[in-house]
């Protein structure tokens, strides 16, 4: 027994959404997380620091700028793409999957806000694997609640002054260029958002502290204590900061994170499928066991569903069609079922599965990380449910502002 079911599988549903491009680009970055990242897990695990060396030697592949388009030096190869890059990092390292989707994410918002002069300054970097950026929205007391952030932004003159804190910023500890969202007034139009490179005086980190999993991946803290930007620094007008927080989040994130949990999802079931290969009950293959098999099943299951909904919400934002509630279910599904079959493969494993020697503890503890990232399944369920009852209070979907470049995005990789 072994994984070519499942390798079976996810070649039937990538027959349905992929082209040979996309087949191609899914085999070289399995290749090198498999080479040149899976060594370095144990270490990764050991020492509980973040991994500097092995984002910046990812970054390097190009991979970050996989939606940034060849006018700035990115590959232009859309989301299912970069839905495959992260599945295929996170199948070995759910910390450096976290790691690349997170600079993914901070790629969003200088593309969809950032001037021609913003663009030009630092895509090019980004895509070359120079600079990683973050995107910085989150505060200790508000939460998800975005318009509760008290963090702020006074102009003065050429500059806006920054004062405040952010918490949990993917990248936080290895990023070069964080986005920040801070207000520069009151209510809703009172938010703006700024690019603000890591060596500006007045900006400096919290001491990095690990967490339950993802070790290797800095989730931490920024501080900005009368930090000083140039006013060419903010990104779009003053007051769309909450439209680069929603957006950001609602176009890439769930998305992202969604393939994360993917990634750790196909490893949970290749690592209980070697388990029970290599196991008697008796005189039975414990892969023989119809207890097992019925687990095994569960999981299978759950994998190709949650594969599925990821893609199919990749093809669509591709596509340019309006998917917002498709993202938000596919983060939704895919963190459900990557934990219900965390849940199984320990029922496998049983005491096995409690040693912090073999793979499966760290994808368990690695899987339940993804749940709160861009909203909690309850959050997702909240706003699925707007949905259903067409109570949206947006007039028009985030994802129907890129209907344009994603269009032309899908017709040239259709001609590769």
């Amino acid at each position: 027994m072994g994984s070519r079911q499942v390798t079976s599988e996810r070649t039937q549903v990538s027959s349905a959404f992929t082209t040979k491009r996309h087949d191609q680009l899914r085999e070289k970055v399995r290749a090198f997380a498999e080479s040149v990242v899976e060594p370095r897990v144990a270490g990764m695990e050991a020492s509980r620091s973040v991994e500097v060396e092995l984002a910046r030697e990812i970054a390097r592949q190009g991979w970050i700028g996989v939606t940034i388009g060849p006018r700035y030096g990115g590959m232009g190869l859309g989301h299912l793409a970069k839905t495959i890059i992260i599945e295929e990092l996170s199948r070995v390292s759910g910390a450096l999957g976290a790691m690349a989707q997170a600079s993914m994410l901070g790629v969003a918002k200088i593309l969809h806000f950032g001037t021609e002069e913003q663009k030009r300054r630092w895509l090019p970097g980004v895509a070359a694997g120079h600079y990683l950026p973050t995107i910085a929205v989150t505060e200790q007391s508000s939460g998800g609640h975005v318009l509760g952030m008290t963090s702020s932004a006074r102009r003065e003159g050429d500059e806006y002054v920054l004062n405040g804190r952010k918490v949990f910023v993917g990248n936080s500890h290895i990023g070069h260029l964080h986005g920040v969202v801070a207000r520069t007034g009151p209510g809703s139009r009172g938010l703006s958002a700024f690019l603000v490179e890591a060596d500006r005086p007045g900006f400096h980190l919290s001491d990095y502290r690990p967490t339950m999993g993802l070790n290797g991946f800095s989730f931490g803290e920024l501080i900005f204590e009368n930090c000083r930007i140039p006013a060419a620094n903010r990104l779009g007008a003053e007051g769309e900061g909450l439209s680069v927080a929603y957006s950001s989040s609602v176009l890439y994130g769930r998305l992202n994170l969604a393939a994360v949990s993917l990634g750790i999802h196909q490893a949970l079931l290749e690592e209980t499928l070697q388990f029970v290969a290599n196991r008697w009950h008796g005189e039975v293959a414990l892969s023989n066991e119809p207890t097992v098999r019925q687990k095994l099943g569960a999981m299978q299951a759950s994998l190709m569903t949650a594969r599925v909904l990821a893609y199919h919400a990749s093809h669509l934002l591709d596509e340019g069609v309006p998917c917002d509630a498709y993202l938000m279910n596919a983060k939704l599904q895919n963190v459900e079922l990557s934990l219900d079959s965390a849940r199984t493969a320990m029922e496998v494993h049983a005491a096995h599965g409690l040693s912090a020697d073999r793979r499966l503890e760290r994808l368990v503890r690695d899987a339940y990380h993804i749940y709160a990232p861009a909203g909690t399944s309850d959050v997702q369920r909240l706003r699925l449910a707007e949905v259903a009852l067409q109570t949206t209070s947006h007039r028009s979907e985030w994802s129907e502002l890129l209907a344009s470049e994603l269009r032309a995005s899908s017709a040239a990789l259709r001609a590769a």
